[in-house]
C-alpha cells in the first residue's frame, strides 16, 4: 500500500482500475483547512495525463510494472513473436499493441516488454539503433552546404528524412524516440 502523503515521482499505483504513475507532486498546507497533495498523474497504459488532488491519508495499492528484456524473433501475419533469452519461451504480441517506434526494430534485436499483471501494454525498443539504407535518391556533389533533407527507406521498411549526401547501403544511427537520423554508424 502507498499513502498519498508519501507520493514521490515515479511511484506507480492502482486507482479505480487504472494504473497511474506520479509525474509531479506537491504537498500543500493552506493557512485554513486541511492539507492536501496536488499531483500530476500519467495513466501508464494509455499515456493520458491528469491532475488530481488527494488527502494525505488516502491509501492505494502499489502497481508493479514489469520490464523484461526479450529478443524480437519474427512475425507471422499480425502476430509478432518475442523470445525470453533465459527460458527460450516465445511470447506472441498482436500488431495493434506495438508502438510506432517498433518500425525501427529488426529481427534478433533486444527490446523491453512492459507488462502489468502479465498483460503486455508497451514495447520499448533500444533508444538508438543502427540500420542500413535500402532505398534513397542519389545525392549530388555540392549538395552538402544546405540542410535539405530527402526521404530514405531503411532495412525495416521505415522511411525517415536524411541529408542529401546519404547513399544506399550506408548504415545510419537512428533515435527511436523521435525517428530522426543522428549520424552515420
Amino acid at each position: 500500500m502507498v499513502v498519498a502523503g508519501d507520493f514521490k515521482n515515479g511511484i506507480t499505483f492502482e486507482m479505480d482500475g487504472q494504473v497511474l504513475q506520479v509525474i509531479e507532486f506537491q504537498h500543500v498546507k493552506p493557512g485554513k483547512g486541511a492539507a492536501f497533495v496536488r499531483t500530476k498523474l500519467k495513466n501508464v497504459i494509455t499515456g493520458a495525463v491528469i491532475e488530481r488532488t488527494f488527502s494525505p491519508t488516502d491509501k492505494y495499492e502499489n502497481a508493479y510494472i514489469e520490464r523484461k528484456e526479450m529478443q524480437y524473433s519474427y512475425n507471422d501475419g499480425d502476430l509478432y513473436y518475442f523470445m525470453d533469452m533465459e527460458s527460450f519461451d516465445m511470447t506472441p504480441i498482436n500488431k495493434d499493441a506495438l508502438p510506432d517506434s517498433f518500425k525501427f526494430v529488426k529481427e534478433e534485436m533486444m527490446v523491453k516488454l512492459v507488462s502489468y499483471k502479465g498483460k503486455v501494454f508497451d514495447i520499448e525498443p533500444p533508444t538508438f539503433v543502427e540500420l542500413a539504407v535500402t532505398q534513397t535518391d542519389p545525392g549530388f556533389a555540392g549538395n552538402t552546404a544546405t540542410n535539405t533533407l530527402k526521404p530514405a527507406t531503411l532495412e525495416t521498411g521505415a522511411v525517415i528524412k536524411v541529408p542529401l549526401f546519404i547513399e544506399e547501403g550506408e548504415v545510419l544511427k537512428i533515435d527511436t524516440r523521435t525517428g530522426e537520423y543522428l549520424s552515420r554508424a
